[in-house]
């Protein structure tokens, strides 16, 4: 039998088991920060030495020269053409999806001009140089490199450097051609710690960043903590969820394989079921059983679903949608008649994915928007990763002469109130100027 637990919105301690089931503290521990911390440090201070000495010790492979830490843009093209056409073509068209969904994510700029003249707006421009971390070695994203890198692109950012890891200095290709379809301008191999730190501060063979985005483990999400403010970052990211909202309408096969797409990441990802009908989630359960020993990491699905997840029955789909609310979940589908009036409903979720026929898998690879979702309940307040992260806002001021005369007698006013006597002779002296 499934072993996951089951939840009832009518039991009086729902709440706290819930509120238990959610918990996730994605700090990293005090070995791991002193770790991440020398790792900061050699780098600031030795540079490419330090990442060659880093690259031996933890990759397992040895770079005689910087120069040989970076991966040219002729064996990206290699990569690419070393790799199956089927797998150019799922490449390809995935990037033309994400590209396509991107275009319209982009902020313009904008001006209006008041009565007597005055000028204000905002100007839009992006980024200089953006940093990508790609895990490598075994684990091969090479979604995770469109999803990072065509948004960075769309928005104008004129150079990405991509970093990745490579133990025992093994290069994945479908990571490599990826990085080329995506327009990648120069990669790196070097991971962990020291590629962040590397990224953030820059070294005589690496350039130095203004953001660093992308997935790595426990010691990358550590080393992103700690450089930002030097960089920008796009998130600190959890392990990965999904909520499924099901009226007990759907096939129970179709539900209990999308909570399994999740488990599988690792024994700490989250898939919960909601529905009101206690029959179909007994039916989901059933599929879990039965579907369970039919995959290949069966291990770690049976284990993320018995430490966190859950099958919660609700009165109502109102109260679904208030329990999913609360979840705040980074991937959230919607299995009901009408997701379009539900999701109209939903106010803190990561990506929404209305309707039966719409796996999360989709969203995952080719659907257009992006994968890089805010988790841990973060979805309260932030976004998934879009054009927008690349792009900074500057706001536009030209006062007239009139306007400046309006606007320096409510300065002076304020300031002199702050005892900011500077502030208010500035703004005094555009009283009465010539044009």
């Amino acid at each position: 039998m499934a072993d996951i637990t089951r939840l009832s919105a009518s039991d009086t301690d729902f709440q706290a088991r819930l509120d238990a089931l959610l918990a996730w503290e994605s700090v990293s521990d005090r070995a791991v920060n002193q770790t991440v911390e020398d790792i900061i440090a050699a780098v600031r201070e030795r540079g490419d030495a330090a990442l060659l000495e880093f690259t031996r010790r933890f990759d397992g492979w040895r770079a005689e020269t910087p120069a040989d830490l970076e991966i040219s843009p002729a064996r990206l093209a290699r990569a690419w053409n070393s790799i199956p056409a089927s797998w150019q073509a799922a490449l390809r068209n995935a990037a033309e999806r994400i590209r396509a969904y991107a275009e319209h994510q982009k902020l313009a700029s904008w001006t209006y001009t008041e009565d007597d003249g005055t000028l204000l707006g905002q100007q839009i421009t992006p980024l200089d140089r953006v940093g990508l971390y790609v895990p490598g070695g075994k684990a091969a994203y090479p979604s995770s490199v469109l999803m990072n890198a065509i948004p960075a692109k769309v928005a104008g950012v004129p150079e990405l450097i991509m970093v990745v890891p490579t133990p025992a200095g093994e290069l994945n290709d479908l990571v490599l051609a990826a990085a080329h379809e995506a327009g990648v301008d120069r990669v790196f191999a070097i991971g962990g710690a020291q590629a962040v730190a590397a990224l953030a501060w820059g070294s005589d063979s690496v350039p130095p960043v203004d953001k660093i985005v992308g997935p790595g483990n426990i010691y990358v999400a550590t080393a992103k903590r700690a450089v930002y403010g030097k960089v920008g970052i796009d998130m600190i990211a959890g392990p990965s969820e999904i909520l499924v909202i099901c009226d007990g309408q759907a096939d129970p096969d179709w539900i209990a394989m999308d909570l399994f797409s999740q488990a599988e990441h690792d024994e700490d990802a989250q898939s919960i079921l909601i529905s009101p009908d206690s029959a179909f989630l007994e039916q989901v359960e059933a599929s879990i059983d039965r579907l369970l020993p039919t995959m290949p990491r069966r291990e770690i699905i049976a284990t993320a679903l018995r430490v966190r997840g859950a099958l919660i029955r609700v009165a109502d789909m109102r109260q679904a949608v208030d329990v999913a609310n609360h979840i705040a979940p980074e991937h959230l589908e919607l299995s009901v008649s009408d997701p379009q009036a539900m999701a109209a409903r939903i106010r803190h979720a990561g990506a929404i994915f209305m309707g039966r026929y719409t796996a999360e898998a989709m969203g995952d690879y080719c659907a257009g928007p992006n994968h890089v979702l805010p988790t841990s309940r973060t979805a309260r307040f932030s976004s998934p990763l879009g054009v927008y992260d690349f792009q900074k806002r500057s706001s536009l001021i030209m006062a007239s002469p009139v306007g400046a005369a309006k606007m320096a007698e409510v300065a002076c006013v304020l300031a002199e109130g702050e005892g900011l006597i500077a502030h208010a002779e500035s703004a005094r002296y555009r009283i009465g100027g010539d044009e």
